[in-house]
């Protein structure tokens, strides 16, 4: 996950509301209800600032995870082949939640999901969105721990990768002394619209990542020697072990909503090539880091590739130091985003109005941070793999990218009173595959990733 950039950076029109009502996993500066104002100005934000805004929301901690997940799939042909199989069904959700945005007038993912579905889904959704930005919470933890480990290292002059004689030096204590001092006070104010200027270190962040690990593969290291390079999976089902890292790291589809909402022109054509353009830009950059570092590595790559590169090396260093900055900076988003689901339901719950005095809502908001921000801490101190926590969520991330979007086309359309063409059955029939594919993959990685930590 990726900050957002403003869409005043993008040459748009900003937000009048950057605090506790801006919606889910949109960036805080992004409209969170519709102007028609803005429409009849003809302003807003161009199509191709909105490419460069989907790809920011999609790239982020997900990149490291991509060569191991190459590694499970049974190789670089197995990876991209997924990766394509999985773009049709991606790029066709980011439409269809364009066309039920239109026809719902709504302009939030979960506010799309309530009005084509229902109450009960609208919760489900809501429900789902918080426990995918809890989750995401912790692996940005593990990230912090990961990274400043091998910057320890390095400072420390360490020949194995870790920090070790102090205890300052150690993993849980330098987790803990980052998030006290600089995520949590980051995470309390009701206003995170300063967290804008991260942006465009979040992208150079990323983009820099990934141009060290290709890199690195063209120029290794000289004690850089690959391990086992498989070239087809151990089983038809070990493959599924990689679609939870590809779901998590091209999810943007709760960010996309508001999005296409702030184009200057919010119809499904000129949307469709945004879409279109973003994931295959997403497309080469995670093709490129999963390539490049799974055969840089083979079987014995990390789930953080990072991690497999050696401490000293200077350039893999750099990239460390963002990615931390990164995901330092996106922490407090993600919780914004999740703290906002939890008010949402918990007003909703006991009948009360959004509008409450400030008091009782600045206790419920520091109430409400401490407890994420420590559970999600201490679920992290715990929790050393990265891959357990994305091979969890990223399963959930496909409810997002098929599940929500099929329903929301299979009840639009059903909604419609014309006749019933041969295009109406193919546009349910596809409503009917998507939502089905999602929850295979959903049902499968999930039961696999719950598996696979028992058996460990």
């Amino acid at each position: 996950m990726a900050i957002n950039t403003d869409v005043e950076d993008w040459g748009g029109v900003g937000s009048d509301d950057s605090g506790e009502r801006a919606w889910l996993l949109q960036s805080p500066s992004v409209d969170s209800i519709r102007n028609p104002e803005l429409d009849r100005r003809g302003g807003g934000v161009s199509a191709t600032a909105a490419v460069f805004i989907v790809v920011n929301a999609a790239l982020g901690a997900g990149l490291l995870n991509f060569p191991a997940a190459f590694s499970m799939a049974g190789g670089v042909t197995a990876g991209v082949t997924l990766q394509l199989f999985m773009l049709t069904f991606i790029i066709s959700g980011l439409v269809i939640l364009g066309y039920c945005s239109q026809a719902s007038n709504e302009s939030t993912y979960q506010e799309v999901v309530r009005a084509s579905c229902g109450k009960v889904t609208g919760v489900l959704c809501e429900v789902a969105i918080a426990v995918y930005t809890f989750g995401t919470c912790i692996a940005f933890f593990i990230v912090i721990g990961d990274q400043l480990d091998r910057l320890i290292a390095a400072v420390a002059q360490g020949t194995d990768g870790t920090a070790k004689g102090h205890w300052y030096l150690d993993r849980k204590f330098t987790i803990v002394l980052t998030a006290v001092l600089i995520i949590l006070p980051l995470s309390i104010p009701k206003e995170i619209g300063f967290q804008k200027y991260a942006s465009a270190l979040s992208v150079m962040g990323t983009w820099y990542v990934t141009i060290i690990i290709i890199v690195k593969y063209i120029w290794p290291n000289k004690d850089m020697t690959p391990g086992y390079i498989p070239t087809s999976a151990s089983s038809w089902t070990a493959v599924f072990n990689a679609m939870p890292t590809i779901c998590f790291g091209f999810q943007c589809h709760v960010s996309s909503v508001p999005v296409f909402n702030s184009m200057n022109r919010s119809d499904l054509k000129p949307w469709g090539l945004v879409v279109t353009f973003s994931m295959i830009i997403c497309l080469f950059v995670y093709t490129g880091t999963g390539v490049c570092g799974f055969l840089s590595f083979g079987s014995d790559v990390s789930q953080d590739v990072l991690m497999s590169y050696p401490p000293d090396d200077i350039a893999v260093a750099i990239a460390r130091a963002f990615i931390v900055i990164c995901v330092v900076t996106s922490y407090p988003i993600l919780h914004f985003c999740g703290r906002a689901v939890v008010e949402g339901l918990w007003l909703r719950l006991q009948g009360e109005q959004v509008e409450v005095c400030v008091r009782r809502e600045q206790r419920r908001r520091i109430l409400q941070t401490l407890v994420w921000f420590w559970v999600t801490l201490i679920l992290a101190l715990f929790i050393p793999d990265i891959g357990r926590v994305i091979s969890l969520i990223g399963g959930l991330a496909a409810c997002f990218i098929f599940v929500f979007p099929g329903l929301c086309l299979i009840q639009a359309k059903l909604s419609e009173t014309e006749r019933r063409t041969a295009s109406w059955h193919g546009l349910v029939s596809f409503g009917v595959v998507m939502v089905a594919t999602g929850a295979f993959i959903f049902g499968v990685t999930t039961t696999n990733s719950i598996y696979q930590d028992i058996s460990s």
